[in-house]
């Protein structure tokens, strides 16, 4: 006879009952034409590192969302995903890089690019073993990374439907310019340095004449 612990330990369990489920397959989809349907994408975290405090109360409000339905017997799918992240993940590859005294130029092209995948491949696989952690009720079977070829294929296609719908342009902006690279670069890849600066006056004469209007700035 097993004795009952005196508290709720929820780790043993979870343990337990997380992979039964999912092997299982209770959070597929159903597909009954005479049900509604409700469908949800995760907004796909990036491969950067790990979940924090804000992905777990999103991902809380998206499971509750998604187990209500699938409860009332709607054909329910809750898709989730992971996001390359681009420069920042990048960023997060050279850091790495710096610490051991390397640098991606000492790799090569080629060799730094499968480094970005390994680390692509690792956040990635932190990431998912702590939504099933959570508890999260996704359709794994309906897994993606925004660089898979497929999703590539239609980022590339949907830039060009927009472009000739005349919803992308090119416009002037501020940028972060590089001397050296002779390139824009990201925010992310500035570092930001703390000098002394003046406060100036300036002052605006009101048009009626009857005085004026002293504003400052550190930014004339």
């Amino acid at each position: 006879m097993t004795e009952l612990a005196k508290s709720f330990e929820p780790a043993a369990l979870e343990a337990h009952w997380g992979p039964a489920w999912e092997a299982a397959g209770l959070y597929a989809p159903t597909l009954d034409p005479a049900k509604p349907s409700f469908s949800i994408q995760l907004p796909p975290p990036n491969v950067t590192g790990t979940l924090h405090m804000g992905h777990a109360f999103n991902q809380t409000v998206m499971d509750s969302l998604t187990r209500y339905h699938r409860m009332k017997g709607d054909n329910t799918l809750w898709v989730p995903g992971t996001d390359h992240a681009g420069i920042a993940t990048q960023i997060v590859v050279e850091r790495q890089l710096q610490a051991a005294g390397q640098s991606r130029h000492d790799l090569g092209r080629k060799n730094f690019v499968a480094r970005v995948w390994d680390w692509k491949q690792e956040s990635g696989n932190t990431i998912t073993s702590q939504m099933r952690r959570l508890g999260d009720s996704v359709s794994w079977g309906h897994e993606y990374f925004t660089m898979d070829e497929k999703l590539s294929t239609v980022v590339v296609e949907t830039f060009v439907r927009l472009y000739e719908e005349g919803l992308i342009y090119r416009g002037k902006r501020l940028v972060s310019w590089d001397p050296i690279l002779q390139s824009a670069v990201s925010d992310l890849e500035v570092a930001s340095e703390e000098e002394d600066g003046s406060l100036w006056h300036i002052r605006y004469p009101l048009a009626d004449g009857s005085g004026s209007l002293v504003v400052a700035t550190t930014r004339p």
